[in-house]
């Protein structure tokens, strides 16, 4: 358990430097702050809102000059308090190093960090000086030991890291700011340039993304959140061609040897992430996957409509064999080839595969064998195989009844409404506020006609013969909170109902196919059937076999399983490189930070005009909901200056002063 030596975090002030023995010992948030790395302790940590002293021998003035250096260096320099001001400011404390009045230039850097933060145009400007401002006022005799103290001089070891609240939601890290800040340029290849350093599906991404970034924008605290997904999206369709320049495999600096050859499972997100980041180190890189076409769960499971498979998904895929890479179709993992083959073919192997099993509802009634009963993921798989590639018609009867309220079972309703079915009901347990499907997806599914029952159930299903022919439904209330927090739900004896229905289709939820686990049981499976790896490294209980996406996380979402490719192939490049996976600074300071500093509740401090969000031009519901074209329109180039211009750009600098 950390203890804190001295320290101010906001309006907190903590002084135990005099004291033999310390009022706090024990602060929650700083259980894990004993160590940056194994072996190397952490001595102070500095951020935007204070700082905390951990132990007595840091040099306070060396750790404010690595502070406010990284600072000055990343200000974008279009206000001069920031620009100028950081860099004299940080030439000040230099100076202090061999100062003979350092009572002057301190009252300097008190005015200056005063001026700084009143009047920087940014959330970097705007509190750069706040550690600095608050050792000035309640620490600066322990500032003072450091000048003109050579024979005390120690220069210490840190770590900075510069983030905002959009990238730390992110789990691609991908640095939001910076590409919004070159649409504002009108640099519209450097903007989309800066998504393409984390993943190769921008557009993708711009078009499906859940938006963790815009739930933890700041600006949700004025009016709206900065329309990121938007942005990314117009910027990656505006350059859709800069990719055909870019990606070839004269952009590989080094090729590696022929024998550092790596296996790729699965053409899903987590797959071509891995794939894509192991090509662009120069790894010999195979792809296998189990269906015909490429895209996993991307391509089987969003619909037309909301995601075009030649125009965008397949393109993006493309620019793996652009690289040098070789993707192989109709080799599925426990079937066409084994994880044993592979072992031994190549010197690592990645395991990206998708949650394609539906779970089953466990009512009376429920048979896959019968006519008219299909698992919501396998009811997407049909409508992209039949009538999306194939263009063969599909009959699916006037009336259809989909259980489930996630994104799946949205799409399953919508898809349902353009192939003709005449009314299509959506059960959901609980109420319309916890539904975990995209709020905007549930607007999209009311507007077309999708009948909603909430606080419903199904009972049984209803066949005769060998095909559905209705649900019996049992009304649910809400009671007290479980151990989740959320409201538990439970029956209302006696309301039940039956309702006609062509078509059951359960969307609640999806599971990994781990028939290859069948015959090597060196990989551990855990008790939720996913497979188990190490958590910082993500290889499994398998040397040299690392995996990421669904077959890990469970059903998730497509950014979280391209962040998870990337971190797989940073971890066999190292295990390739060196014999084992490196520690992650950047990684490990975002952990820090989630635990101390909640960033996306910090409040407004500067006045902000509000501007709300971007209206995303949309197909007409009447017209939409009868064919598959792309629902949402590309906003114009000045909407897009618009939009960029509601960015507060609200970057904030750390700091971890460390042992070693």
């Amino acid at each position: 358990m950390a203890k804190v030596y001295y320290a101010a975090w906001e309006d907190k002030i903590i002084d135990n430097r005099d004291k033999r023995f310390f009022e706090i010992e024990e602060i929650p948030e700083f259980e894990t702050l004993d160590y940056f790395d194994p072996g190397n302790s952490i001595k102070a940590f500095f951020g935007g809102k204070g700082f905390y002293v951990f132990d007595s021998k840091t040099n306070l003035l060396d750790s404010l000059i690595h502070y406010i250096s990284r600072a000055a260096s990343e200000s974008c320099g279009k206000c001069t308090p920031c620009r100028v001001g950081l860099q004299i400011v940080k030439e000040k404390l230099i100076s202090l190093k061999q100062c003979e009045q350092p009572d002057v230039i301190l009252d300097e850097l008190a005015h200056l960090s005063d001026q700084i933060t009143h009047t920087s145009l940014c959330g970097l400007g705007q509190t750069a000086t706040n550690s600095l401002t608050i050792v000035l006022n309640n620490f600066k005799n322990e500032l003072k030991k450091y000048i003109n103290a050579a024979e005390e001089w120690k220069p210490e070891h840190a770590v900075t890291y510069v983030t905002a609240p959009c990238i730390e939601a992110c789990p691609s890290k991908v640095e939001v700011p910076e590409y919004i800040d070159y649409i504002k340029q009108g640099k519209f290849t450097h903007s989309v340039g800066v998504v393409l350093e984390k993943y190769p599906m921008a557009a993708t991404c711009g078009r499906v993304c859940v938006r963790f970034c815009e739930m933890a924008c700041k600006r949700t605290q004025v009016d709206d959140p900065v329309g990121i997904k938007v942005l990314k999206r117009f910027v990656a369709d505006k350059e859709k061609y800069v990719t055909d320049q870019w990606f070839n495999q004269d952009i590989i600096n080094e090729k590696k040897d022929k024998d550092l050859n790596i296996a790729v499972v699965g053409t899903g997100p987590a797959g071509i992430s891995a794939a894509y980041h192991l090509l662009l180190k120069g790894y010999h890189v195979d792809v296998y996957e189990a269906m015909t076409e490429p895209g996993g769960m991307a391509a089987v499971g969003i619909p037309e409509y909301r995601l075009p498979k030649k125009d965008v998904l397949q393109k993006e895929v493309s620019i793996i064999e652009s690289l040098g890479g070789k993707i192989i179709y109709n080799k599925r993992l426990g079937l066409d080839i084994s994880l044993t083959e592979l072992n031994n073919k190549y010197k690592a192997v990645f395991l990206g595969l998708g949650a394609h099993k539906g779970k089953k509802l466990n009512i009376p009634g429920e048979n896959r064998s019968v006519q008219g009963y299909i698992a919501g993921v396998k009811f997407l798989l049909y409508i992209n195989h039949y009538y999306i590639d194939l263009n063969l018609p599909v009959d699916l009867g006037d009336t259809m009844v989909v259980v489930g309220g996630g994104n799946v079972a949205m799409d399953c309703v919508r898809s349902a409404l353009r192939l003709g079915v005449k009314e299509v009901h959506l059960i959901y347990r609980r109420t319309k506020k916890e539904m975990p499907a995209d709020h905007e997806e549930i607007e999209a599914a009311e507007k077309e006609g999708v009948i909603f029952h909430y606080l419903s159930h199904p009972k049984r299903i209803i066949t005769e013969g060998n095909k559905v022919t209705g649900i019996e439904l049992i009304k649910m209330e809400l009671g007290e909170p479980d151990s989740s927090g959320r409201q538990s739900v439970s029956p209302v004896d006696g309301s039940e109902i039956i309702l006609k229905t062509d078509f059951v289709v359960p969307a609640i939820g999806q599971e990994v196919d781990l028939l290859f686990a069948e015959e090597d049981e060196n990989v551990e499976i855990n008790r939720w059937g996913l497979i188990k790896v190490d958590d910082n490294t993500l290889m499994t209980s398998k040397k040299g076999i690392f995996a990421g996406g669904d077959c890990v996380t469970g059903p998730a979402t497509l950014i979280e399983a391209m962040s998870q490719g990337e971190r797989a192939a940073q971890s066999i490049d190292d295990y390739l490189t060196y014999g084992k996976v490196k520690f992650k600074s950047d990684r490990r300071i975002s952990q820090i930070i989630e635990q101390v500093d909640q960033l996306s509740k910090e409040p407004v401090n500067i006045p902000v005009k509000p501007q709300y969000k971007v209206e995303i031009p949309e197909l007409d519901p009447e017209v939409r909901k009868k064919i598959f074209e792309e629902v949402e329109k590309p906003i114009s180039i000045e909407e897009a200056y618009q939009e960029a211009n509601r960015c507060m750009r609200c970057y904030r600098v750390y700091s971890v002063i460390t042992e070693k």
